[in-house]
């Protein structure tokens, strides 16, 4: 089945359109883009130049992809933005193409959903599965894990982390790496509140590895001991737990600190 374009439509002869891409009308697809088989552009949407765009994505009016990242020590260098497959990108998300500095890739993986005015900056990467709600923002080099649920009108810093499964809260601003698998949520003070258990049971964890999670929670943020003795302890009664083992790699890991209690 061959590309549906609009006649409306603007789109390079440099573009390579896959089977089945159904671009509507006043849409622009700029060159050295690709757009998987399948993908639907539905209307006012903007693919811009070294961009590309996987299988069986969605992307609603005004939303646009690929454009030049807003950092000022760009100077037009071809630089990419490359997009996995089954994405849904709602009204007025932006996602940016990465800078030389920062490894010249912003990368976003398959089955994401980002809601309206969503936006990732350059270089940052980006796992599966996770959910962007309204005006969730990223900031440059931040790295997103897999099954997290970003808050609408929330902020990531530049150079922050956010682990597997984390669920941020609407309005929070995280200037600090945010914990896999906890609440994170910004009042006064940005806090985690503990292991995401409802979210957790519906994703279809074991009672014993949520449990695990919050005992490895309470030895690393309530016990009193000190950082290393507290992983080290968990590690000892928990490492064989997977999911624990991430959580204490997470925490050992962290450039920037994490946010807790």
């Amino acid at each position: 089945m061959s590309a549906q374009v609009h006649p409306s439509s603007i789109v390079s002869p440099e573009a390579v359109i896959g089977e089945g891409v159904v671009i509507g009308p006043f849409c622009v697809v700029e060159g050295n883009s690709r757009i998987g088989a399948r993908t639907v552009l539905r209307s006012h949407v903007v693919v811009g130049p070294h961009t590309t765009l996987g299988e069986d994505c969605v992307l609603f009016p005004h939303s646009t992809v690929g454009m030049e990242p807003q950092d000022l020590k760009f100077k037009g260098e071809a630089t990419t933005l490359v997009i996995g497959d089954r994405n849904q990108f709602r009204e007025g998300t932006t996602m940016h193409r990465g800078t030389v500095g920062g490894g010249g890739i912003t990368k976003i993986g398959d089955d994401n959903f980002f809601m309206a005015q969503a936006h990732v900056a350059h270089d940052c990467i980006v796992g599966n599965k996770n959910i962007f709600a309204n005006a969730a923002t990223l900031a440059g080099h931040v790295e997103v894990g897999s099954g997290c649920n970003i808050g609408a009108f929330s902020a990531v810093h530049q150079f922050c982390r956010v682990g597997d499964h984390a669920f941020m809260g609407g309005f929070t601003v995280a200037t600090l790496d945010v914990l896999p698998f906890m609440k994170t949520v910004g009042a006064r003070e940005t806090k985690s509140y503990g292991v995401n258990s409802i979210g957790l049971q519906r994703k279809g964890f074991a009672p014993e590895v949520i449990e695990g999670l919050k005992k490895a929670h309470r030895l690393l943020f309530l016990s009193g001991l000190q950082r290393e003795e507290a992983l080290a302890k968990a590690e000892a009664e928990l490492g064989s737990i997977p999911e624990v083992a991430y959580l204490l790699g997470f925490v050992r890991d962290s450039k920037r600190g994490v946010h807790r209690g």
